[in-house]
């Protein structure tokens, strides 16, 4: 029996995850996430899906990060109807989390038909809004790490803890077949391993195909201690306090915020970095903070990690926007974490537009930037940005700390392929952009991995599996190859309007002026095709 893949997101670039399996008798989706990222890759949240929802028999969810997961109330609006399976941890936190998306939305949305009423544009919807994320939830079902679990006729899965987040998993199927069957292995998002806050990452070895996620597949991190990582982000946090401004950390609301706040609290405890007032603004944040109090138990440590957030007087939380617009008036020494860690959504670009400009501020950049999003530009030495429709001189120091990574890095990753091994067909790289993919599958191939067997799909690529056999299937894409990872015309747009008013503000004179825009006056209304002037 013939299986297809097919990979409809997440392929090509790191946003997205969407991979569906078809088994002659029944259709199967790993993830529904939303794009993030470059505009073009953004707009397919909002098109139709590449498939039927009504014809989806389960989703199976690696874990609540809204790129594996934003979709779903989307999948539901368009006449899916369940069930969507996961573990205990990631259903709680897509209980917070998805509702919070459509919130997002629904503002985003409304500020946005603002702007083109003013300009005589059509007004847009939000994909889906807050109520229709909590109706989603109903569709959820528990599973169990380690438990085998019938999904769909003649297909069998279980849940391995991939040491991510909290309920975070690499999920194995086994699809019946006359041969014997086909065993499939989604990796999920992997964790660095030796984390206080989440277990290390498991999965089964001897499997016929390995979809496997690249984010960081070319880049080395230093393997730090619970001293390490503390000590490292105290310098960082003394150095912020140096300028004489505050810390702004653009952090992404699940785990990553939470584990910082904790590190924050202890390196101040301790006398190892200026004490100060810690503001949490990020509604998200707050409540996913419950759900790793209730269930963020370590039995490596014998803890709670998370504990410490319970209560301390120096963590501060926002939940109004008045309480966010607030922090403005906030004089002297002190700490903001607000979502989103990309720098694309949420409070984040309020508190970017008023401080980017500032010498005295420190930007501080904890999590993966991806590819057109605002907090890549930062991370990639940008002096000039756009942030919604206004043009700001960057002057903040902007900082890079990868101790806070919930993703392995190129050795951990390979070291984790290896572990799988043997797998008789093919390791599909997903995740990741290209030059990751690139440099994960050399490494793979140093390690004695056949390249042949190692595939690089982009979006909406299909693959026929039979056993260990693989063959490509022609299907319509949405995206050109390459342009899920790369920056789009947007990009390029914005870059040389900030580009053009800097040249205009430095010519010589007016006559100068004159004759640049003239330039490109010509070459806008040349015919199609002219050769430039």
């Amino acid at each position: 029996m013939s299986i297809r893949l097919h990979f409809h997101g997440a392929a090509g670039g790191v946003t997205g995850s969407c991979f569906r399996l078809e088994t002659g008798e029944a259709s199967l989706l790993v993830d529904c996430g939303m794009f993030q990222g470059p505009k073009t890759a953004k707009e397919l949240n909002y098109r139709p899906f590449p498939f039927d929802p009504r014809r989806i028999d389960a989703v199976l969810l690696t874990h609540a990060h809204v790129d594996h997961s934003g979709l779903l109330p989307k999948l539901m609006l368009n006449g899916f109807a369940g069930p969507i399976l996961a573990t205990a941890g990631t259903r709680d936190l897509c209980a917070v989390m998805l509702p919070d998306s459509g919130g997002i939305q629904e503002h985003e949305v409304e500020m946005l038909n603002r702007r083109f009423q003013r300009r005589g544009r059509r007004p847009v919807e939000p994909i889906y809004t807050a109520a229709d994320a909590a109706d989603c939830m109903r569709l959820f079902s528990k599973v169990k790490y380690d438990d085998w679990i019938d999904v769909a006729k003649g297909v069998r899965a279980r849940w391995w803890d991939a040491g991510h987040i909290v309920g975070s998993a690499s999920i194995e199927m086994e699809i019946a077949g006359e041969g014997g069957p086909t065993r499939l292995l989604f990796s999920g998002d992997i964790g660095p391993g030796h984390s206080d806050f989440v277990g290390d990452p498991t999965a089964p070895s001897g499997l016929d195909h390995l979809i496997m996620e690249s984010t960081y597949g070319k880049t080395e991190r230093p393997v730090l201690t619970t001293a390490d990582r503390r000590r490292v982000l105290a310098q960082e946090v003394a150095a912020a306090h140096a300028l004489g401004g505050p810390l702004v950390i653009p952090a992404f609301a699940v785990e990553r915020t939470q584990e910082l706040i904790t590190d924050l609290l202890a390196v101040m405890r301790d006398g190892s970095a200026p004490s100060g007032p810690i503001f949490l603004d990020s509604p998200l944040a707050v409540k996913a903070t419950e759900v790793f109090l209730e269930r963020g138990w370590n039995p490596a440590a014998g803890e709670n990690p998370f504990s410490p957030l319970k209560s301390s007087g120096q963590l501060h939380t926002t939940e109004s926007v008045d309480e966010s617009k607030a922090l403005e008036r906030v004089t002297g020494w002190h700490v903001i974490v607000a979502a989103s860690g990309m720098c694309d959504a949420g409070r984040i670009r309020h508190h970017l537009k008023r401080l980017l400009w500032r010498p005295q501020a420190t930007v501080m950049l904890v999590g993966y930037q991806a590819t057109g999003t605002l907090g890549r530009l930062l991370q990639n030495g940008q002096r000039h940005v756009r942030i919604q429709g206004e043009d700001i001189r960057v002057r903040a120091a902007i900082r890079s700390l990868q101790a806070y990574s919930g993703h392995a890095d190129a050795p951990a990753l390979a070291a984790w392929a290896k572990a799988r091994m043997p797998i008789a067909g093919q390791i599909f790289l997903v995740h990741g952009e290209p030059d990751s993919r690139q440099a994960l599958t050399q490494r793979l191939v140093e390690a004695g991995v056949a390249a042949a067997t190692i595939n690089a799909p982009e979006i909406d690529d299909s693959f026929s599996l039979a056993g260990r056999a693989c063959e490509p299937v022609g299907e319509t894409h949405r995206l050109a190859a390459g342009a899920a990872g790369a920056p789009d015309w947007h990009n390029a747009r914005a870059q040389l309007l900030l580009d053009l008013d800097e040249t205009l503000e430095n010519a010589p004179d007016d006559a100068a002026r004159r004759a640049l825009l003239g330039r490109l006056r010509t070459a806008i209304e040349a015919p199609p095709g002219a050769p430039a002037a």
